[in-house]
């Protein structure tokens, strides 16, 4: 295994010690719900740091008399058994933390398949609430119990992710629908983890990134994450894009329920489709390219046309069907730009982009808070450093790779290398953290699907009303002008 797996796996055992001492520092009172009590998901966290801290090292003990060959098998052994640990206990403790389980499952290349796979369950599989608790929440929204409110109802979810899980059920009048249930008390675990975050937002920018703003941070990822817990929010947000992207050729938008949805239910039409694993192990490779530039598009056209887009972008937030086209399926953590947020943000993306200017991206990080003013950085440097994950729209024709990404990854999280000075004194503004979030989470999906094309071309129809590169962009310019689509 790869160093950089290892040291993945132990950086996020490291940040969890940190929430952990955070959270105790923070934690106001105890209840009777683990998921709820901040003594309780403290404890949690500091025996699982200790239990894979001590794992750590005794595989690095065993390693000192052992060949190279040896000592990589002791690592890879090391991360899977800590990934299948963090997946448990995170899946049970739901939240900020399964969370960020949920984004490194599948943007951390470095770590190996199995350890990949154990995190994966992260995003739809976790341990569920007793079905008691999910019916308690519906007759307490809807005033009777599931079973006499719908004609069926499944006790057992059909999936189970951060802030809730999903029931399928049948209405009086036939229809097959998807009722999310929001975890009782996963509001107090949530403002728990972020309070605790703060703390260790500090910490992390007091080690690295001594330009981060920390309150302004943590106060943006606290505006998302509250957002996600008012189920009408994402009721409206589902019904925003369900109108906008109405008669789409490839994006499918589940329709909202409305009589059924409440403050903690959200009921949408049924979606049969794949699973991202499922896709990837039967479907073609033509398939496979068109659901990735799918995706693509879907997430380009809301940043760039409509200033709303989700920024939760990873696997079991997708159904994927047999003709390549998607229907995206979570609204909850969904950015919108307030006025004059991206047109502060564009001039930087430009410099990388379009211009591909050392000297001008430098002038526009300072105006948009990327640096302070008086940094002394090397601009060549700093191009370097933040043009990396934007590889692919520098070049004509690009192919995404798991490997591309590990490399990137590990190019942006060396503190230790030649761009360590620059990293020292990056600043993310607020408005970037959402959209940073999406262009990881679309770079890993598009690398595991090994996309290829024009990204730079297909970049310019959004950012400069360029001509359709692809297949694909002439048909939805062509349903965007509202002309029949063939």
């Amino acid at each position: 295994m790869q160093k950089r797996g290892v040291a993945t796996l132990a950086g996020l055992l490291a940040l969890a010690t940190g929430l952990a001492t955070a959270a105790q520092k923070t934690a106001k009172r105890a209840s009777d719900s683990p998921l709820t009590s901040r003594f309780a998901r403290s404890a949690k966290i500091w025996k699982m740091s200790a239990r894979n801290s001590t794992r750590f090292a005794v595989s690095k003990v065993r390693g000192i008399a052992s060949d190279q060959e040896r000592r990589a098998a002791l690592d890879e052994q090391f991360a899977i058994r800590t990934a299948e640990d963090v997946a448990k206990e995170l899946g049970e403790m739901k939240g900020v933390l399964m969370k960020a389980g949920q984004l490194i499952s599948f943007i951390f290349e470095a770590l190996p398949d199995e350890a990949q796979d154990a995190l994966a369950t992260l995003q739809a599989d976790a341990a569920p609430m007793a079905p008691s608790l999910a019916a308690g929440v519906v007759e307490g929204d809807l005033g009777r119990q599931p079973e006499r409110i719908f004609r069926e109802w499944t006790d057992l979810p059909v999936a189970a992710a951060s802030i809730g899980q999903v029931h399928r059920a049948v209405t009086p009048d036939g229809r097959v629908v998807a009722v999310k249930v929001q975890y009782p008390g996963v509001h107090e675990a949530i403002e728990s983890d972020l309070d605790a975050a703060e703390v260790m937002y500090a910490m992390f920018s007091a080690m690295m990134l001594k330009g981060l703003d920390v309150n302004a941070l943590v106060d943006e990822l606290r505006g998302r994450m509250r957002e996600e817990l008012d189920y009408k929010l994402e009721a409206a947000n589902v019904s925003e894009f369900e109108e906008r992207f109405a008669g789409h050729p490839w994006v499918r938008i589940p329709k909202l329920v409305p009589e059924y949805s409440t403050a903690r239910l959200l009921t949408t039409e049924w979606v049969e489709g794949l699973t991202f694993d499922e896709f990837r192990k039967n479907e073609t490779f033509e398939t496979k390219q068109r659901a990735a530039e799918v995706l693509w598009r879907f997430a380009q056209r809301a940043i760039h046309h409509y200033g709303i887009f989700n920024g939760d972008p990873h696997p079991g937030n997708y159904k994927f069907h047999h003709d390549g086209s998607i229907t995206f399926l979570d609204y909850g953590l969904v950015k919108r730009w307030s006025p004059g947020e991206w047109e502060g943000l564009k001039p930087t993306m430009d410099a990388i982009i379009v211009d591909r200017d050392p000297e001008l991206l430098v002038r526009e990080m300072e105006k948009s808070g990327f640096l302070k003013t008086g940094h002394g950085l090397d601009a060549g440097l700093v191009y370097d450093y933040v043009s990396s994950p934007y590889t692919p729209y520098l070049t004509d024709e690009f192919t995404f790779t798991r490997e591309w990404m590990r490399d990137t990854l590990g190019t942006i999280l060396d503190v230790q290398g030649p761009h360590a000075p620059v990293i020292e004194q990056l600043n993310l503004p607020p408005s970037f953290v959402i959209l940073d979030r999406v262009v990881w989470g679309v770079s890993a999906i598009l690398g595991k699907l090994e996309a290829h094309g024009p990204w730079r071309a297909m970049l310019l129809e959004y950012t400069a009303n360029g001509e359709p590169a692809t297949d694909i962009g002439a048909a939805e310019a062509a349903w965007s002008a509202g002309r029949p689509v063939s």
